[in-house]
């Protein structure tokens, strides 16, 4: 298993007690998914005893990011986006929610990108059968939700530049929907380009519908979404305190966003 060192730390002490971790996760009709996430937070707990852990969802699945918050009444938390990357959740639907609740709050940055992200999907990859000595003609196909926000792709394209330079080889971003290329396409340039073992790898945190689509397309191996990795243990909890050490996205006032709406209904993640 690769291994990226990040400093961990086995306790966050703050006056009036230690903030809460909640981890935002969009919220899937697939099963599967919550399943996941609530496997995912088993495994943050057990890296951090002490602290408060807590799920909310965007959309889709209880419990709801509001109704959590709502359950913390005035305390203090630190919003983890279960997210690979910025963009509208992370930047509007995270932080007004969070400023229609009666908790004190700050959002951290999305989990993207991150070498401890590029751990998880190098790991995978092994798992789904890549060599160790890859062959000249192998290359990657970056599969991911797919965003409107020029900062979502920014953000895709640094850890598709991450995982090619641990890899050795060329890896392309690709995108379920919302974005270009799209993950057929991908595959047909890198075909182009004299590749002929093209692997696909799930830059998705779960099971669900766009992870399941994009690894259909892959003409070689396709590894599986990142799940319950340990390094996405690790990475909640590293965001989680570089936030609380004011390196977060921002602090959110009460009334910032005005009142609590629905999720606008992007296809930014994967459903």
């Amino acid at each position: 298993m690769t291994a990226t060192t990040v400093t961990v730390r086995t306790s966050t002490a703050h006056p009036g007690g230690t903030p809460a971790l909640v981890v935002v996760a969009h919220g899937s009709r697939d099963p599967r998914a919550l399943s996941t996430v609530r496997a995912l937070l088993d495994r943050v707990r057990a890296l951090r005893p002490a602290l408060p852990v807590h799920l909310g969802h965007i959309e889709l699945n209880a419990p709801l990011l509001p109704d959590t918050l709502a359950a913390l009444g005035d305390g203090e938390a630190v919003l983890v986006p279960l997210l690979l990357s910025h963009g509208h959740h992370v930047e509007r639907d995270i932080p007004g929610m969070a400023a229609a609740s009666p908790a004190r709050t700050r959002v951290a940055a999305p989990l993207g990108p991150h070498p401890l992200l590029v751990d998880a999907l190098h790991d995978n990859l092994l798992e789904a059968g890549w060599p160790l000595h890859a062959p000249r003609d192998a290359a990657v196909v970056l599969a991911s939700a797919g965003s409107r926000a020029p900062a979502s792709r920014a953000d895709t394209e640094r850890t598709a530049a991450l995982l090619a330079a641990r890899l050795g080889v060329p890896v392309l971003p690709a995108y379920a929907s919302a974005a270009a290329p799209t993950v057929p396409d991908a595959i047909r340039t890198l075909t182009a380009r004299g590749h002929r073992r093209i692997a696909v790898a799930a830059h998705f945190t779960a099971p669900g519908r766009f992870a399941t689509e994009s690894t259909t397309h892959a003409p070689w191996i396709a590894s599986a979404p990142l799940g319950t990795h340990p390094a996405m243990a690790r990475l909640l909890l590293h965001r989680y305190d570089e936030a609380l050490a004011g390196g977060g996205e921002n602090d959110v006032p009460r009334g910032a966003y005005g009142p609590a709406r629905p999720a606008a209904a992007t296809p930014a993640l994967a459903r």
